[in-house]
C-alpha cells in the first residue's frame, strides 16, 4: 500500500542530495562572512571618524549598485555558465575584501574603503541571481520545498553566529583586519565548493539583452499573482515593521540595558528564525500555505506591536523571537513559491526582482522606522507599522484571492479557482 505524503516525508530530503550539500555549506561559510564584515565595517568606520553619517554611507554604496545592475545581472544569469558567473564573482568579493584588509592594516583612506564596499555592491548584485539559480539544479523539484527550508536555516545560523564570531575577533585584536581576511577566505571556501558542484543541466535564456528582455523578470512576477502576492507581504511586514532598526533606542531608553543586552536583542530574530526553520523541517508539508501565509505576517504586525508596547527585557526578547520565526515561515512559502513556479530560463531574473524588492524594503524600512519615531516617537512608529503590516494582509487577501485559495506549495496540489 502506498504510503500518503505526511507518512513519506523526509525533514532531511534535501540535505541528501551531495550538489545540495555543497551549496549549502558554501553560502552559509559566505553569509558568515559577509555577517562579520557588516560589523567589522561600521565598528571600523566609527572608531575612525566618530561619525554616523560615515557609518550610514556604508549601506547607500552598497544598495546603489544592486538597484542600478540586478536587472542587467539576472539577464546576465540567464544566459551564461551560472557557476562561472558565481565564480568570477566571488573572486571580485574575495578581492574586495582582501584591500578592505589592506586598507585597515594601513589606516588607508575612507575614499578607498568605501570604493571597496562599492565593489562589494557589484559583485552581490551579480553574485545573488545566480547563486540562486544554482539551487534548483541540486535537487529535484519534489525537493524543492525542503531546498527551500534548510536554505533559509543556513542564512538565519549564519546571522546568529556572524555579529558574535566578529565582535569577540574585534575584542581580542581590536582591529578588524582579521574579520576582512576571514570574509576573503569564505569566497575562496565558496569558489571550491562550487567547482566541485556538479548540478543538473537546466535550460539557459536565448534572448538578447534589450530592456524588454532584463524587464521580463518584473512582468512574469506581475503575471503570477500568487507570486506577486508573496513579495509584497515580505516587503511591506519589512517596511512596515521595522522594529529592529529602532533597537538602540528601546535597549538604553526602554529597557534599560547594556550592549550585551543590546546584542541579545538583535540576535533574537534570527534566533526564532533558525529555530522555526528546523521545526518546518521536521513538520509534514505545508497545507493551506496561502492561510498559513497571511496568519504569519498578521501574526508577524501583532507581536511587532507588543514589542511596540513592552517595558519588558524577557518580554522584548520574546516578541523578537517571535517576529524571527513567523517571518521565516513566510521566507520559506516565498521562496518555495518562486523555486515552483519560475522557469529555468527565467530563474535569474526573477530572482533579481525579488531581491531588489525585499533589498531596498530593508533600507527603507530602516529609514521609515527612523523618520516616524523622530516625527511620533517609538512607540508609535513600531505599533503604527505593525497595524500597517496586519492592514497589508488584509487588502492583500482581499485583491488577490488566489492567496486564500493555495493549499500546497507545488502547482500540482493548488486549489482551482
Amino acid at each position: 500500500m502506498a504510503l500518503d505524503p505526511v507518512q513519506q516525508h523526509d525533514p532531511y530530503a534535501a540535505l541528501r542530495y551531495p550538489n545540495f550539500r555543497l551549496l549549502f555549506f558554501g553560502r552559509f561559510v559566505s553569509a558568515l562572512g559577509e555577517q562579520m564584515i557588516t560589523l567589522a565595517i561600521g565598528w571600523e568606520l566609527y572608531e575612525r571618524t566618530h561619525s554616523d553619517l560615515a557609518v550610514g554611507l556604508v549601506g547607500l554604496v552598497q544598495i546603489i549598485p544592486i538597484v542600478l545592475l540586478s536587472l542587467p545581472a539576472g539577464h546576465i544569469a540567464d544566459r551564461v555558465d551560472r557557476k562561472r558567473l558565481v565564480l568570477v564573482t566571488q573572486i571580485l568579493l574575495m578581492l574586495c575584501s582582501l584591500g578592505l584588509a589592506i586598507l585597515s592594516h594601513t589606516q588607508g583612506s575612507l575614499a578607498l574603503i568605501y570604493l571597496c564596499l562599492f565593489g562589494i555592491g557589484v559583485g552581490r548584485a551579480f553574485n545573488n541571481p545566480a547563486t540562486s539559480t544554482l539551487l534548483p539544479q541540486s535537487v529535484p523539484p519534489e525537493v524543492f520545498a525542503s531546498a527551500a527550508t534548510w536554505s533559509s536555516s543556513s542564512w538565519q545560523l549564519a546571522a546568529v553566529l556572524g555579529p558574535a564570531l566578529g565582535g569577540v575577533i574585534i575584542a581580542v585584536r581590536n582591529s578588524a583586519e582579521l574579520v576582512y581576511l576571514f570574509d576573503a577566505t569564505a569566497a575562496m571556501i565558496f569558489m571550491v565548493a562550487i567547482i566541485l558542484f556538479k548540478g543538473r543541466k537546466i535550460a539557459l535564456s536565448k534572448e538578447t539583452a534589450t530592456l524588454k528582455s532584463m524587464a521580463a523578470g518584473v512582468g512574469f512576477i506581475w503575471r503570477t499573482k500568487i507570486i506577486l502576492a508573496a513579495i509584497t507581504l515580505d516587503m511591506f511586514a519589512v517596511l512596515l515593521g521595522g522594529a529592529t532598526a529602532l533597537l538602540p533606542d528601546y535597549a538604553k531608553n526602554v529597557l534599560f540595558v547594556d550592549a550585551t543586552g543590546l546584542g541579545l536583542l538583535r540576535a533574537a530574530p534570527s534566533v526564532g528564525a533558525l529555530m522555526m526553520a528546523f521545526l518546518i523541517a521536521q513538520l509534514p508539508p505545508i497545507q493551506h500555505a496561502g492561510n498559513i501565509l497571511l496568519v504569519a505576517v498578521a501574526g508577524f504586525g501583532l507581536a511587532t506591536i507588543m514589542f511596540g508596547f513592552s517595558q519588558s527585557f524577557p518580554l522584548s526578547l520574546l516578541m523578537l523571537a517571535l517576529l524571527g520565526a513567523l517571518d521565516n515561515i513566510s521566507v520559506v512559502i516565498r521562496s518555495t513559491l518562486i523555486l515552483t513556479r519560475t522557469p529555468d530560463e527565467m530563474r535569474g531574473r526573477v530572482s533579481a526582482v525579488n531581491g531588489v524588492f525585499l533589498g531596498t524594503s530593508n533600507e527603507l524600512g530602516t529609514f521609515e522606522s527612523g523618520a516616524a519615531a523622530a516625527l511620533f516617537g517609538r512607540v508609535a512608529a513600531v505599533v503604527g507599522g505593525g497595524v500597517g503590516a496586519i492592514l497589508v494582509v488584509g487588502l492583500v487577501a482581499m485583491w488577490w484571492p488566489e492567496v486564500r485559495r493555495l493549499r500546497g506549495l507545488d502547482q500540482s496540489t493548488e486549489a482551482s479557482v
